[in-house]
């Protein structure tokens, strides 16, 4: 029914069918239309749908006399369907509707009508027209689209490994109405191909082809094929698993050098790889035949006890339907079990690593600390050196403190009496006037006499002319005297 078909079809949140109906609802032409129809419907095979009708008169002056219902198919010919006369009945004259089609309502004002059993070949327009009078014919038409579900499918088309791009996907949207867009979804960087077939009834199929040069590589990756269609309430996806085909490889594992004489059940293992799987695996020796204590099972073999017959190569040899290959591995028997030694684990590596690193590290960094340390004890002082004593004194130099203390009034030493500098210094026992010079390595005692000599300089001097100074020059020195301007700190007295 066409109520249950609009039910169906995708509409907005929140509309019902009804709703959908009424925007169809329209007067056709131009304020002389008097015949209300639907514009557009649409179904589905196998369904039925309801064609309205209404004839409109505000006046009521027009007399209706015969309505009818005529079909005109997408590439056909116009053809009348259903008939209703008030006096004469009903007639459906089209024999491909004939028992499809009834009207809903026995009278001229309604004459709206039912399609049931749909077929594709069905859409068209049909158009309800009335004969009237006095204004003659007036009529309305509805567009019937019929829709058609497509039939989907995806699959893998087996091929063989090579240099050539080869199909190796398939997807295929059949029988549908609309056309279906078909889309891939792949890594693999292949491309496609599509192509449409029209059928008879108007509905067409899609087919997709996904192509690539397939290597062993691509054997069961995957591709996606989507379709998108419009009674497809949400896309029809699938996932496709690539068969590619190629010849078997071969290795042999389970030899571990260490076949000793009298060492029991020790196992070679043939590993195959290919497509399809093969069945046929064969163990041969170069020597010849296997050895007695050699037992084959599939693609195991195995050795119940070494000894010097299987002091010799083994092959294993496979195929399938798109080659064979071999393998072969020499083995070689010892007279006694060789130890094994296990080695260091990866993590026991890479700490020592990291620790060798980090103490390589410490040991320059401190390197480099001990250097620096030798050039800032090497390098000069950053503080102001001393001024020396003055010019002419034969005395060392002194070092003069970086605050020089004030002037102490001291009083003179007797002979033998002994005095400590104020900085801690050795203590210093002043000496009689006889031995003084002595003493001091032969230099005359520092004399500080404002009036006779204005600097050491000439005290020097007078001393070197033979000494010959005068006994008011040996007075003790005053009390007031300038660390500055003499080689002896101020005496502490104890």
């Amino acid at each position: 029914m066409a109520r249950d078909h609009a039910a169906r079809r995708p509409v907005p949140p929140g509309r019902n069918a009804w709703l959908t109906v009424a925007i169809f609802l329209a007067v056709q032409g131009t304020g002389a239309q008097k015949v209300r129809v639907e514009d557009e419907l649409e179904a589905y095979p196998t369904e039925s749908v309801d064609l309205r009708c209404e004839f409109i008169d505000r006046g009521g002056r027009t007399k209706l006399t015969q309505v009818s219902w005529i079909w005109e198919p997408v590439d056909g010919q116009r053809d009348n369907i259903a008939v209703y006369h008030p006096m004469y009945g009903q007639s459906f004259p089209n024999g491909l509707f004939k028992d499809r089609v009834v009207f809903l309502h026995n009278n001229l004002e309604n004459p709206s009508i039912r399609i049931s059993e749909l077929k594709m070949s069905d859409a068209g327009r049909y158009t309800c027209e009335y004969a009237t009078y006095p204004s003659g014919n007036e009529q309305g038409t509805t567009s019937l689209v019929m829709l058609a579900k497509p039939k989907n499918s995806a699959n893998a088309v087996t091929v063989q490994a090579g240099p050539q791009s080869v199909v190796v996907a398939q997807c295929e949207a059949a029988d549908g109405k609309p056309a279906a867009t078909i889309k891939w979804t792949s890594s693999l960087g292949g491309n496609h191909t599509t192509s449409t077939t029209n059928g008879p009834d108007g509905t067409v199929t899609v087919r997709s082809e996904y192509r690539l040069v397939p290597t062993p590589a691509d054997n069961g990756r995957e591709v996606t094929c989507t379709v998108e269609q419009r009674t497809h309430q949400r896309p029809w996806v699938s996932a496709v698993k690539l068969s590619v085909e190629y010849p078997p490889s071969v290795s042999i594992e389970g030899y571990d050098n260490n076949w000793y004489v009298g060492r029991s059940d020790v196992v070679l293992v043939c590993k195959v790889d290919g497509n399809p799987p093969p069945t046929d695996v064969t163990w041969t020796a170069v020597s010849g035949a296997l050895p007695d204590t050699v037992v084959v099972s599939g693609n195991k073999l195995t050795v119940r006890k070494v000894d010097d017959a299987v002091n010799t190569t083994f092959i294993c040899g496979v195929k399938n339907m798109r080659g064979a290959s071999q393998h072969q591995i020499t083995t070689y028997v010892i007279d006694t079990e060789r130890r094994m030694t296990p080695g260091p684990s990866s993590g026991a590596v890479i700490g020592g690593i990291l620790g060798t690193l980090a103490a390589i590290g410490i040991t320059v960094a401190i390197v480099f600390y001990i250097r620096k340390c030798r050039e800032d004890g090497e390098a000069p002082p950053k503080h102001k050196p001393p001024p020396p004593v003055k010019a002419g004194s034969t005395t060392e130099m002194l070092n003069k403190p970086s605050e020089p203390p004030m002037p102490t009034e001291t009083a003179p030493l007797s002979p033998g009496e002994v005095y400590y500098e104020p900085t801690g210094g050795e203590p210093v026992t002043n000496l009689d006037e006889e031995t003084s010079g002595a003493l001091n390595g032969g230099a005359p005692p520092v004399l500080h006499d404002p009036v006779g000599y204005d600097s050491v300089n000439e005290v020097a001097a007078d001393g070197q002319r033979g000494n010959n100074l005068d006994s008011s020059y040996h007075e003790q020195p005053a009390a007031n005297i300038s660390r500055g301007e003499s080689f002896v700190s101020p005496a502490m007295y104890v």
